[in-house]
């Protein structure tokens, strides 16, 4: 734990950072609402060996670290024990609108007595962030693999995605504190449920299947959900899920068989009747995160290209990559009636192992999670250019991301 001030309330970012330069001690502050800042979970339980996941022994604790995106270069402004785990899509963090809490997942946990090091795991904890230091207010238990959290837009309603269950954990939410209220099956226990979205209306959500390749279509009535009979077609093995600030597209990244291939992202376009995949684009293999920026008129992708595998593999890279793509009406000729289709606008590489996606509010700033570096790349972004700023080193592994904005 880094050393921390007390900040006031009422206090805005600037301000305690200010106070924290002239005093030289890291500080957290974060007004109530409109701070510009991102949670990383970071796995310091998890390694690769050649190209597959393996527990550590004797690990250091996992953790949440608190970003300030309201500065250029962006700078950690302090860390905080919480279980997390790489294990999953790198969306197994949620936060509150007003930025007040946090809401992490934890699909696996250390073991030393498991063959791989590591073993299936279902806590998910509720970060405080009003308080300086943030801390735990509350932990309970979702599914076992428990992975992608999303909070509703009304705030009352919380769905963890449960990949090693087939299943969804329901929560009801108030005060910042988590009561459960079932369990949701997929009708196949080994659909390993990835990827989560919950539309803007709050009334339906899209669940991501990586074990049978779908898509589905979730209807919600309070705490009760029902499985669409038609399921989304986007491609092999979809995983990671976004959908922008309007609740009109969702984004999917299909992460193929992990062979070398390329792989793909598929658009869905919920304001059609029923949701359907308008657009699938090729992306460098292993798209890990997609992320659409808060104006929605782009969509960020990290792909890991194949840098966890050994350096004798022939799919083996140094670097994985970070691509960006434009979201365009399509040409008046085209033979399409897609709304929307995706063009490819910059590609610029990534370190190790790369993880989730997260933009500053005004969408200037970029962030990609090196895995293997233990850092964050760091990008300014204007009209679809990137330029590389210096990385920003992490305690762990960083693995997933969350800001207060979509």
């Amino acid at each position: 734990m880094q050393p921390n001030v007390h900040a006031k309330p009422g206090v805005s970012l600037r301000e305690g950072l200010l106070a924290a330069a002239l005093t030289g001690v890291l500080a957290f502050a974060y007004p109530a609402f409109g701070a510009d800042f991102a949670l990383s979970g970071n796995d310091n339980h998890t390694t690769v060996v050649d190209g597959k996941p393996r527990g550590l022994a004797n690990p250091k604790p996992d953790n949440v670290s608190v970003i300030d995106l309201g500065q250029y270069p962006p700078r950690l402004l302090g860390t905080v024990e919480v279980p997390y785990s790489d294990i999953g899509p790198p969306t197994a963090i949620a936060v509150a609108p007003d930025g007040s809490f946090a809401i992490v997942s934890s699909s696996t946990r250390a073991d030393a007595a498991s063959p791989d090091g590591a073993v299936p795991d279902n806590r998910v904890s509720v970060l405080d962030l009003t308080v300086s230091p943030p801390k735990v207010i509350q932990q309970v238990q979702a599914g076992m693999g428990a992975t992608t959290v999303r909070i509703s837009p009304d705030g009352h309603l919380v769905l963890v995605a449960n990949r090693n269950d087939g299943t969804l954990s329901i929560f009801t939410l108030a005060e910042r504190h988590l009561t459960p209220a079932g369990t949701f099956s997929l009708g196949n226990p080994k659909s390993i449920p990835q990827g989560l979205v919950i539309s803007k209306d709050g009334k339906t959500a899209l669940v991501s299947r990586a074990g049978d390749h779908m898509v589905s279509l979730i209807h919600i009535n309070g705490t009760t959900l029902s499985l669409d009979p038609r399921p989304i077609t986007t491609g092999v093995t979809p995983d990671t899920m976004d959908i922008d600030a309007t609740g009109r597209f969702v984004v999917v990244t299909n992460v193929g068989r992990g062979d070398g291939d390329v792989d793909t992202i598929s658009l869905i376009d919920l304001s059609l009747s029923p949701p359907r995949t308008v657009d699938t684009v090729a992306v460098p293999s292993g798209p890990e995160s997609a992320k659409f920026s808060p104006n929605g008129k782009y969509i960020a992708v990290s792909s890991i290209n194949g840098s966890i595998k050994s350096p004798g593999n022939p799919f083996y890279h140094e670097h994985g990559i970070l691509t960006i793509f434009a979201l365009e009406h399509p040409p008046a000729n085209a033979l399409t009636t897609a709304g929307r289709m995706l063009r490819r606008v910059a590609q610029v590489p990534l370190g190790g192992w790369a993880q989730g996606i997260a933009f500053s509010r005004d969408g200037h700033i970029i962030l990609g999670q090196n895995f293997r570096e233990h850092s964050l790349a760091v990008f300014r972004f204007s009209n679809g250019q990137l330029e590389r700023g210096p990385d920003l080193p992490m305690p762990g592994g960083p693995a997933a991301f969350a800001t207060p904005w979509p």
